[in-house]
């Protein structure tokens, strides 16, 4: 009889299985590691990416607005335009201005450009229960639509030709004009400022405007926000002292250099650009953001910020298309 050998047993010893299972949780702790990087990594660069964009739209929408400055349609010189008003003259073709904000901020077409420094001095209050952001400028652009419209009643427009003007609110083009030779064209006045509490993000700064608008009784004035996570707005203003049509030094708003006297003329000097400066913060709060840059915007220092919110700080100089008399 042949005797059968007995069976080898098959499989890993304990030592395999240690080193199996010791190589297996490093590659899990390594591919966990990865991902938690590059999960911080997307945060990082959507928060980033979020305050860049908010910097960029606040800065186009005020840019653009700035360009266009002092122009009336057919002529861009404000001193053309009957019925604004000069020097707190109160309303000369007794238009149906809103009053809310003041009875010349609709009228007042020769500040073309023009606001506060540091402060918030409109009769019509900021929007919110917290009111304007402290520290951060104010400024109010005027002019009228690029494009020609029809006449609305209620709407406050503009009648121009190539030398002269006319302000009007009834629908009626004025008498003087034809529509051959003339142009309507909508008023706009756009005040800008920096409110403390943003109504689509609670607790976040927003930049916001009251423009000029249509009510069911006449004009109006309407508040609206711009760009929430703006935090401080700063302006200054470029103007030519000696017209020689160059920027001879900057001015914050508000000063006296560049107001008109009684006649409507400037008695030293005319705004021709104006320099802005945005900081713009985060929504929320990022854990581990310590931000140590010490923000001066203009002629304002906002300190080192004491939370952990991202911010950003952006400027450009815009040249008034329209700076003329």
């Amino acid at each position: 009889m042949r005797k059968r050998a007995p069976n080898k047993q098959t499989g890993v010893t304990m030592v395999e299985l240690m080193v199996a299972l010791a190589i297996g949780s490093f590659l899990i702790i390594g591919a966990v590691q990865i991902y938690n990087q590059s999960r911080q990594a997307f945060v990082i660069n959507e928060s980033i990416a979020r305050v860049q964009e908010t910097a960029q739209f606040a800065m186009d929408t005020l840019e653009a607005d700035l360009r266009m400055a002092s122009n009336w349609g057919r002529t861009s010189r404000p001193l053309a335009v009957e019925g604004s008003s000069i020097a707190g003259t109160p309303n000369p073709l007794n238009l149906p201005a809103p009053p809310d904000c003041g009875a010349n901020w609709a009228l007042e077409l020769l500040m073309t450009v023009d606001g506060d420094n540091n402060n918030y001095t409109l009769l019509c209050p900021a929007q919110g229960g917290a009111g304007a952001q402290a520290n951060s400028d104010v400024f109010t652009v005027r002019r009228a639509t690029v494009l020609p419209v029809a006449p609305l009643d209620g709407q406050m427009q503009i009648q121009t030709t190539r030398i002269q003007g006319q302000m009007f609110a009834d629908g009626l083009i004025p008498g003087t004009f034809s529509a051959a030779d003339s142009t309507t064209h909508n008023l706009i006045i756009n005040t800008y400022y920096v409110a403390a509490d943003s109504d689509l993000i609670p607790g976040t700064p927003a930049l916001r405007r009251k423009s000029l608008g249509v009510g069911v009784a006449g004009p109006i004035v309407i508040d609206e926000e711009v760009a929430p996570g703006v935090e401080n707005l700063q302006i200054q203003l470029g103007i030519d002292v000696n017209e020689d049509n160059t920027v001879d030094r900057y001015v914050n708003p508000g000063d006296p250099v560049y107001d008109r006297d009684a006649a409507g003329f400037i008695p030293g000097a005319r705004v021709m650009t104006a320099r802005i400066w945005l900081v713009v913060r985060g929504i929320t709060a990022e854990v581990g953001i310590q931000d140590a840059s010490d923000y001066e915007p203009g002629d304002v220092d906002l300190g080192v910020p004491a939370d952990n919110f991202r911010r950003m700080m952006v400027s450009k100089t815009i040249l008034l298309r329209n700076a003329r008399i």
